[in-house]
């Protein structure tokens, strides 16, 4: 009850500020060129994931469960790189650093949702690769699209639930001090580590948030890829094991893309320079999104197979529109 009371206690007012300031790098000569880089990696994520999206949109044969997953993973990224990289570069570039309070809390809100999500995706294409390798004749009975577009949803539910707790007991904190966020965005930790008053409700949940969507689904995904490292040990012929570990190499790449920078400045934290921790943040933030069209297009075939029949019925069409218009023109 402690934590309510003081969370969400009645009768309290408030120190709000009029604005945060969003500290960025520190000492950085020519830092502009860093922005720049993300902003072209910004258009290659808008580009990859539109084009993993439309493709998957297009082709029927890809309306299988598992890239429902898929297209709910592009669209995350493509959500959550237009709602953090635009505005990186409007404080940065354009040097608007001073951020409304409200205005930098939603900015907290869209950031960390589509991060955890993220994850989340991660559990889902996991999931799906445990069962259709551990028990491929049940698969199709196992994961339908119904199944998927409720684990979906209930991945959204939670994510947004979760978040919207972090966000609300921010606005139970004072600030009598300093304003100044050191990081590139409007960071959870930063923010609450700057009350005068009783942040612990805040401590909590900002100690929870990293349990809940980034540790337990990297556990559950390492015990899933060990599980079946071990059936397949047991039942498998070594070409089987190839074959059947082929297919989750996209999955694998994906996983190590986002997790490891985050490991790192989780482990490291208190021996990374500020300036070093932002950049290796903000790269684990618009790297993957970046990343994971391009491996999916590489590493899967049905996606392979899908873009080429798609540019094959586009350039069949072409040719057959410059002959019309040949005929027409003797």
């Amino acid at each position: 009850m402690e934590f309510f009371n003081s969370a969400l206690g009645k009768n309290i007012s408030f120190v709000r500020p009029a604005y945060f300031i969003i500290s960025g790098f520190i000492g950085i000569p020519n830092i502009k060129f860093y922005y720049v880089f993300l902003f072209f990696v910004f258009v290659v994520s808008v580009l990859g994931n539109t084009a993993v999206m439309a493709v998957i949109y297009l082709d029927h044969n890809l309306r299988a469960p598992k890239y429902i997953m898929v297209f709910n993973l592009a669209f995350v990224d493509l959500f959550g790189n237009s709602a953090l990289v635009p505005k990186l570069l409007d404080i940065f570039l354009f040097d608007q650093r001073y951020i409304p309070y409200n205005d930098c809390l939603t900015f907290l809100f869209f950031c960390y949702t589509c991060l955890s999500m993220q994850t989340l995706n991660l559990v889902g294409l996991c999931y799906d690769r445990l069962i259709a390798i551990i028990f491929p004749l049940h698969y199709h009975l196992k994961v339908t699209h119904r199944f998927m577009f409720s684990l979906i949803a209930s991945f959204w539910v939670f994510v947004i639930f979760v978040v919207l707790i972090a966000v609300g007991l921010l606005t139970r904190l004072s600030f009598c001090k300093s304003v100044l966020i050191n990081s590139y965005f409007c960071d959870h930790g930063q923010i609450f580590r700057l009350a005068c008053n009783d942040r612990s409700p805040s401590f909590d949940i900002g100690t929870s948030l990293p349990v809940l969507l980034v540790w337990l689904p990297l556990m559950f995904i390492l015990f899933s890829y060990l599980y079946i490292a071990y059936a397949l040990s047991k039942v498998a012929t070594v070409q089987e094991r190839v074959k059947a570990f082929k297919t989750c190499t996209a999955h694998l790449s994906l996983v190590a893309i986002y997790f490891i920078p985050i490991l790192i400045t989780f482990t490291m934290s208190s021996k990374i320079h500020p300036n070093g921790r932002i950049i290796n943040l903000s790269l684990s933030s618009v790297f993957p999104p970046m990343l994971n069209p391009i491996i999916y297009v590489l590493q899967t075939q049905e996606i392979k197979e899908s873009v080429k029949k798609l540019f094959k019925i586009r350039n069949c069409n072409c040719s057959s529109n410059l002959s019309n218009f040949s005929v027409g023109g003797d």
